[in-house]
């Protein structure tokens, strides 16, 4: 498996598979042909579909500024190895093809070649959270122990710049009102949330100040702000919730947190390699569904869970989105994904308590769901993976044109 480092990227939102990878795909054209006089990019399937929402055209326009960049879109043709596929050409002035290069957007802002292989960048030995999990039993270690140990030292300073990139951004989104870009006229209610949970009673505490977090990220996504893919810009604001309302809560330190960052990236790692994070491969249970996963085991570990109950606080996370759809309206990161995170937040902190309440014994391994993962989105209709053809954002748009609401 590759390095945690794939998952966990700091990047502009607001969506990691249809502009932060573009964008970094254009830029390495553009550097790789520094005689060309102008580009032609051509987007499929949902890259094309929800392109626009996703300003995909706006990062691949600014990565190849001040050259000029046609942009083509084909949201019914799919290249074969994945749905955000792009082709870039590279022109002459007399609007002659030099050369071209097709790449994918596989999911977190990473990009894949035809016929490249899932990573070439092998950091764990072991690809199956079971054989993780057997090890590190055998051993002693923790899971957080076992990321050292594959990563290196450096790891934690790498972790360290990612939990303060998602600190700035809950700290941005809780600072920050006004209306979301896009058009939908979506107002921002991480603010007014925080606001009023701070004066409420305990009992609305927990869902509040997680809900305020989560909707805080998952905003600044929104708008265009930095944010950290985890494992996607449309699902970031769950793990920076989460794991900041349990050292809240437990006054735990940094270092409990980057450890429980390990080994969220651990469970995240996982399930890219043996399924998928992206949400036009099989639809949002990877990404929000993922992040729960992650989160929940986080969790898990800041609040003192052994192995068992780290792996199970993970399956339950994953377990309860298989099946969820993603269907952005009018193809921007807002509705439903928003409040989306809200609930997976509070979502992944009750899978980890509900786990620390057991003896972490349970009949699904986590590599069964991650399994039944992949295969829910293999079986799953393109229209209700990020093509916004379907589930609300279809009937977003048959109420907004219907005579009777203009």
């Amino acid at each position: 498996m590759e390095s945690i480092r794939e998952i966990f990227r700091i990047g502009v939102g607001p969506s990691s598979s249809h502009t932060m990878a573009p964008r970094i795909a254009a830029e390495k054209f553009k550097t790789n042909h520094p005689k060309s006089v102008k580009f032609r990019v051509t987007l499929f399937e949902s890259l094309a579909a929800t392109g626009k929402g996703h300003l995909t055209d706006v990062a691949i326009k600014d990565a190849v500024d001040p050259l000029p960049v046609e942009i083509i879109w084909k949201p019914d043709y799919q290249l074969p190895m994945h749905p955000n596929g792009m082709l870039f050409e590279a022109l002459n002035r007399k609007d002659q093809v030099t050369d071209s290069w097709k790449v994918y957007s596989v999911g977190g802002g990473a990009l894949r070649e035809e016929g490249e292989k899932l990573s070439l960048k092998s950091v764990y030995n072991l690809s199956t959270f079971s054989d993780v999990m057997e090890l590190c039993k055998n051993s002693g270690l923790s899971y957080w122990e076992y990321v050292q140990q594959c990563e290196g030292e450096g790891i934690w300073n790498f972790l360290k710049d990612i939990w303060d990139t998602m600190k700035e951004a809950i700290r941005r989104g809780l600072a920050t009102d006004g209306i979301l870009p896009g058009g939908l006229g979506l107002p921002r209610k991480a603010v007014q949330i925080h606001k009023k949970v701070l004066a409420e009673s305990d009992e609305f505490k927990q869902t509040g100040l997680l809900s305020a977090y989560a909707m805080a990220v998952a905003e600044e996504n929104a708008s265009g702000g930095v944010i950290v893919t985890a494992p996607t810009c449309g699902a970031a604001g769950v793990i920076p919730s989460v794991i900041k309302y349990v050292q809240e809560t437990t006054g735990g330190s940094d270092k409990m947190i980057l450890r429980g960052l390990a080994t969220a990236g651990l469970i995240g790692t996982v399930i890219k390699t043996n399924a998928s994070i992206s949400g036009a491969q099989v639809g949002c249970q990877g990404e929000v569904g993922s992040a729960c996963a992650m989160a929940a085991a986080a969790a898990a570990q800041m609040l003192g869970g052994s192995l068992g109950q780290i792996e199970y606080a993970a399956e339950m996370g994953l377990e309860h989105h298989l099946g969820l759809t993603c269907d952005p309206v009018n193809g921007l990161v807002q509705i439903p994904c928003i409040e989306r995170n809200a609930h997976a937040a509070s979502r992944a902190l009750s899978c980890a308590q509900l786990s620390l309440l057991s003896d972490g014994t349970h009949r699904i391994p986590f590599d069964d769901a991650v399994a039944v993962m992949k295969q829910t989105g293999i079986d799953m209709p393109s229209l209700y993976r990020e093509t916004a053809k379907g589930g609300l954002a279809k009937v977003f748009r048959q109420r907004h044109r219907s005579p009777n609401n203009m």
